[in-house]
């Protein structure tokens, strides 16, 4: 089931991103680009990238700061690496969908599918400024299994945007993933956890005022 909104909420914002000629507007990232196989650049590209959540009480967006991929059935830290159940099954459609599930019952954990249809590969959403860790980010920004499934576009209610922001090379750190010892030392060392570097660099030039009234507005 995908989380539902007033039509008339939906028709503003799709039409107001639609409406040509504006070209203040942040673009939309469409599903195209992430039917690539190569889900480790994708990981690391969509950090400084805007994740956006729009509900009844109106639009929020805040920026990536933290992501991890999950690469095919040979990951052995990948949910898809003892192949196709019913809890991974959208990990196995066309990229650009939202893989949502529950961890430790309690925590939403948001991933974007990537990929062609039939290979599984997935990038967790792990810190977006002002929320921290992947349980987190998810309690913020009000994200559930409501929307495991759901297209990454507008009518979904939850999307992500390039706002034109770069991060340079140097503010972004490549780690190991956390928590998938289980993996084996090989696949549990993969540097596939990129983050934006909490140093001034990492900041792109934003000044801290910038920063903080960005986590005001995430807060409920």
């Amino acid at each position: 089931m995908q989380y539902c909104l007033g039509p008339d909420i939906v028709s503003r914002v799709v039409t107001d991103l639609m409406t040509p000629n504006r070209s203040r507007l942040p673009r939309r990232i469409k599903a195209k680009p992430l039917l690539s196989r190569d889900t480790v650049a994708l990981a690391r590209s969509l950090l400084g990238k805007y994740l956006v959540r729009l509900t009844q009480e109106g639009v929020r967006a805040a920026r990536i700061t933290e992501v991890e991929a999950y690469d095919g059935e040979a990951d052995r830290a990948c949910h898809a690496r003892n192949g196709r159940t019913a809890r991974n099954a959208v990990m196995y459609g066309p990229g650009g969908r939202w893989y949502v599930y529950l961890c430790y019952g309690m925590h939403e954990m948001l991933n974007l599918v990537t990929g062609p249809a039939g290979y599984p590969a997935a990038i967790l959403i792990r810190g977006v400024d002002g929320a921290s860790g992947p349980g987190r980010l998810t309690k913020a920004l009000g994200i559930d299994r409501n929307l495991n499934g759901a297209a990454c576009v507008p009518e979904s209610g939850l999307w992500i945007e390039d706002r034109g922001g770069e991060v340079p090379p140097e503010a972004i750190r490549a780690l190991p993933r956390v928590g998938v010892d289980y993996a084996g030392p090989k696949w549990a060392a993969m540097p596939w956890r990129f983050a934006i570097d909490a140093s001034p660099a990492g900041t792109s030039g934003e000044a801290p005022r910038q920063a903080r009234r960005r986590r005001a507005r995430l807060r409920p």
